[in-house]
């Protein structure tokens, strides 16, 4: 039986009323609210969720807001994983959420479909664009498994569950499927050459025959977070130590996925690396990305070549390389790809073409 008691201050005046619920095979429970009917209230629900035996306790939940809590996976967990660069922002831009001023108690599901729907809404500062449904994604699920963590391994137990898992997810953002059609090689290659910038047609030439993202061949700094000003990890790109001319494959020690892979080159890169000079500090491209992007950019719309990013070139190669009959496990061997799902959304066969293997 639930106990209220008023709170009075020094003049005797009711300030507040005290809910003390007690019962056998459960630690006291106590809280005081400013109306009688709320604490009446929330007395009832504690002794209905103890006789129903699904009552938690809510202390630590209601003690730990959830910027403290991704500050703690952040300091005890990112850095046993392999990949960190991506949980690290996105944690960033939760704790500077309205998300993460709650208590862990008060995100509701009710409050997350209420961040989801903004953030789907909201402009990027940096790239001027509405953000996409897989950022959301990302945010959501990185949070999640944050809460995942803290029920089961740091002991503070959600009376509800997680509330991550209780809402609807974002729908999922198609897989970019631009291809290089026509003679559009022949022209993004005839442009990049044109450019004043050296390395750019060796490196767009070693990109479409290797499938290697753009921070596995090039030196990246990466670009500093919009909120907080902080770059995340430099990327070293190739190393002339880590390539075997004569074995034709390239060692990639660190990669996005956090998993060494070695990459088997074709004859045309090998021939592209042959013809390369070396440099002094051992990168085979002496050229960062940030330093050949806006190059590749402007050698795209002196082809007239529209919707073709970077990043693109990597599901060119990997379509490519199910072109030349390789099969899943070969390709995802070769482009690090951890998941067949993955894969897939970077694979892109031409019907014509297959209509071709069918006779």
């Amino acid at each position: 039986m639930a106990t209220i008691n008023s709170r009075e201050d020094q003049d005797g005046i009711t300030i507040g009323w005290q809910a003390i619920v007690r019962k056998k095979g459960y630690p006291s429970q106590t809280k005081t609210f400013r109306a009688k009917r709320d604490a009446e209230a929330w007395a009832r629900t504690i002794e209905s969720e103890m006789d129903r035996g699904v009552w938690r306790d809510r202390s630590r939940a209601e003690a730990t807001s959830v910027a403290d809590l991704l500050d703690r996976y952040a300091r005890e967990i990112l850095p046993e994983k392999k990949s960190r660069q991506g949980p690290s922002s996105v944690i960033r831009i939760l704790t500077a959420s309205e998300l993460g001023k709650l208590s862990l108690a008060a995100l509701s599901p009710e409050k997350l479909a209420l961040y989801r729907d903004r953030r789907i809404k909201s402009v990027s500062k940096k790239t001027g664009r509405t953000l996409t449904s897989q950022t959301v994604r990302h945010e959501i699920a990185l949070l999640s498994r944050v809460i995942t963590h803290a029920i089961k391994e740091w002991g503070i137990p959600l009376a509800h569950g997680n509330p991550c898992l209780q809402i609807k997810m974002p729908a999922q953002s198609g897989a970019r499927d631009r291809r290089l059609v026509d003679n559009e090689e022949e022209k993004l290659l005839s442009a990049c050459g044109d450019a004043r910038n050296p390395w750019l047609r060796p490196v767009v030439v070693f990109a479409i025959e290797t499938a290697m993202r753009a921070g596995e061949i090039l030196e990246s700094y990466g670009t500093a977070d919009t909120e907080t000003g902080i770059r995340p990890q430099k990327t070293p790109g190739l190393q002339w130590s880590n390539v075997d001319l004569k074995k034709r494959t390239a060692h990639l020690p660190k990669t996005k996925n956090g998993e060494a892979r070695t990459v088997p080159l074709s004859s045309r890169a090998v021939v592209t690396l042959e013809a390369l000079p070396r440099n002094l500090d051992g990168r085979v491209f002496g050229v960062t990305y940030e330093g050949i992007h806006q190059s590749y950019v402007r050698a795209c719309r002196r082809a007239s070549i529209t919707g073709l990013t970077f990043h693109d070139l990597r599901h060119e190669a990997t379509s490519r390389l199910f072109e030349k009959g390789l099969n899943p496990m070969q390709v995802a061997a070769i482009t690090g790809h951890k998941t067949l799902q993955m894969l897939k959304r970077y694979t892109h066969l031409r019907a014509e073409d297959l209509a071709k293997l069918l006779g």
